[in-house]
């Protein structure tokens, strides 16, 4: 697989470009959806953001959303345990929620009121959040771990890897624990195949990726 070194900005305005050449339907309301896929360690905001600024320059509506304001509570996530690998792939996160509040209102036709998070880890409660008006034509991203083999409707994803060498540089000690299971979603998912962009990230000041594929 080759890989071509790039800035974050860079990437940024390429993908934004490929977003602005992809018209969408006439006569009907439709939002575009971007995931942007990687391990806590591998920074998923930093593409994020960018992303979205660069979108925002072109004239877009943007909203972002961390697929971590969408854990389940400490009750289900714990039940097994603080470090059950099993409980970390298949119970952390709210795939439910994502779906109803976030692609949801984001399908075509849609009302476009996107929640932009649910739960909060720190307090153990709701956010109680308000709800974020997308306009139609906007982009909405949506970006953290383990977000591909969900079928979640993403008109571009991202994946952004890293070596089992940087991934358990780069995890803090108190999450390695969580190693296993990226391990184990590399094999069974493999989002380096999954997604439309792959992202080598070993260091985080020297990016690399495929490039963009031919729409």
């Amino acid at each position: 697989m080759k890989l071509e070194a790039i800035t974050w900005q860079r990437m940024a305005e390429r993908l934004a470009g490929r977003l602005d050449g992809s018209p969408a339907p006439a006569g009907q309301a439709t939002w575009q959806r971007v995931g942007i896929d990687g391990a806590p360690a591998a920074g998923t905001g930093i593409l994020a953001e960018e992303l979205a600024g660069a979108l925002r320059l072109r004239g877009r509506s943007v909203l972002v959303v961390p697929v971590g304001g969408f854990l389940r509570p400490a009750s289900l996530r714990y039940v097994f345990g603080r470090e059950d690998v099993d409980a970390y792939l298949g119970g952390w996160y709210d795939t439910g929620a994502l779906w109803r509040e976030v692609f949801g209102p984001t399908d075509p036709g849609g009302s476009g009121r996107v929640l932009p998070d649910l739960w909060d880890p720190v307090t153990d409660r709701a956010t109680r959040s308000p709800y974020a008006e997308l306009p139609p034509g906007g982009v909405l991203i949506v970006h953290g771990p383990l977000l591909l083999g969900h079928w979640f409707p993403f008109d571009l994803s991202v994946h952004i890897s890293l070596s089992a060498g940087a991934l358990s540089r780069r995890t803090e000690e108190s999450e390695r624990w969580t190693l296993p299971a990226f391990a184990r979603y590399a094999r069974e998912t493999d989002p380096e195949s999954a997604a439309d962009v792959l992202v080598r990230a070993d260091d985080p000041r020297h990016p690399a990726w495929t490039g963009l594929r031919d729409p």
